[in-house]
């Protein structure tokens, strides 16, 4: 593996605090899993920084949760906060971020499919982790946390798709791709 560049460092930890202040723009919800713009911002990571960095940028942003700092929705931190309510959505960033990095350079179409897998992938983790904490089934877990986010979800990952080709167009992201 090549040495990174500075520029490269400078982009996954600079991704990784935008990841820790859109996490805070949330709204509280009955279920413990608030409305947040946390998956736009791991879409616009993945898009615009690639698979690999990306994943770096989200696992860098989780560490710093886990190990207490309050970078995690509603400025939580610590391991309470990735075993709650939220925990498996938290867990699902990373692949979210991985299968929407994966696109970069390959045209809308399977960009967006990528995406979507991605966000997919995100939404079954918080369902399944969100059912077994609670004792539930997955379709009531589902209806209770995931369904009622999608329509967001969705228009947050193509949104995430356009503001990340300005990003790398403003910055010349796609010089280190």
């Amino acid at each position: 593996m090549k040495k990174m560049q500075m520029k490269e460092l400078v982009f996954i930890a600079l991704f990784a605090a935008v990841l820790a202040v859109l996490a805070q723009i949330s709204i509280p919800m009955p279920s413990g899993v608030p409305i947040t713009l946390q998956t736009f911002a791991i879409a616009l990571t993945g898009y615009s920084l690639g698979a690999r960095r990306g994943s770096l940028a989200t696992g860098i942003y989780l560490l710093l949760g886990i190990c207490g700092v309050p970078v995690f929705s509603m400025f939580r931190g610590g391991l309470g906060a990735l075993l709650g309510a939220t925990g498996g959505f938290l867990i699902g960033f990373l692949p979210q971020t991985t299968l929407t990095g994966l696109a970069y350079a390959r045209g809308p179409a399977i960009s967006l499919i990528c995406g979507l897998l991605g966000l997919a992938v995100c939404h079954l983790c918080g369902t399944i982790w969100y059912a077994v904490l609670g004792g539930q089934s997955v379709l009531v877990s589902f209806l209770a946390v995931s369904a009622p986010y999608l329509l967001k979800d969705v228009v947050s990952v193509v949104v995430a798709y356009i503001a990340a080709h300005a990003v790398c167009r403003r910055t010349n992201l796609l010089y280190f791709r």
